[in-house]
């Protein structure tokens, strides 16, 4: 199962460049439309692309580098990663 999940939407250029960073840090990820959930477009409809981690309930907003994506990855890796309400 993947932990990753790149919420985004159709013809978001900022979601684009977020996903070529993840496929070029080597992420395993899902990607999700966020017009396919009510839920989603309320909760992340002005913040994506928004990096999601499941089990750790963390997520990382745009704008992000791959050197916060990598911050990002390592603390989670090692449960430093708080929740995000």
């Amino acid at each position: 199962m993947t932990e990753f999940i790149l919420f985004g939407t159709e013809g978001c250029h900022l979601c684009e460049e977020a996903e070529a960073l993840l496929v070029a840090a080597g992420l395993d990820f899902t990607s999700r439309d966020i017009m396919a959930s009510e839920q989603w477009q309320a909760d992340y409809s002005v913040l994506i692309p928004v990096l999601w981690h499941a089990q750790s309930q963390s997520q990382l907003n745009w704008p992000f580098d791959s050197l916060q994506l990598n911050a990002f990855s390592i603390a989670i890796d090692t449960g430093d990663c708080l929740p995000t309400a």
